[in-house]
């Protein structure tokens, strides 16, 4: 393995994972699910031959297309139909403030969602999420 692809993938679990996390949860994924969709997602970058040009941009693409992906079978369908009811889990130390916000989160469509998660918690601009939505 390229020693600089390991690098640089190290870095990147270390600065964004969590944020990837939520990203799998405003795309419908259970935290378990959005683990595993981290998982393979660093694994195939792992096995990249050189650097992409914006790496944190083909992490997020390659994450969401994974997360898309293992949406799509059946029986993670209705799973996640199971799940979806539980779409925020709450935590001991959240705020009145963090679950009125997960409230709101929870009851816009899909798409706002993930826009608003890539925009606050990736801090990404609207043109960057444009292309990486490809709208």
């Amino acid at each position: 393995m390229n020693d600089s692809i390991h690098s640089w993938c190290e870095q990147l679990y270390e600065a964004k994972s969590a944020d990837l996390l939520l990203y799998g949860r405003a795309l419908g994924l259970s935290h378990s699910e959005a683990e595993d969709v981290l998982q393979e997602t660093f694994v195939a970058l792992m096995g990249l031959q050189a650097l992409p040009r914006q790496p944190v941009h083909y992490c997020l693409r390659t994450f969401r297309n994974r997360a898309l992906n293992y949406r799509r079978s059946l029986w993670r369908r209705l799973t996640r139909e199971l799940e979806s009811a539980r779409w925020f889990e709450r935590s001991d130390g959240e705020t009145a403030q963090e679950r009125e916000a997960m409230k709101c989160l929870a009851n816009l469509p899909a798409e706002q969602r993930e826009v608003i998660v890539l925009k606050l918690w990736h801090q990404h601009t609207f043109e960057e999420i444009g292309q990486l939505l490809a709208f």
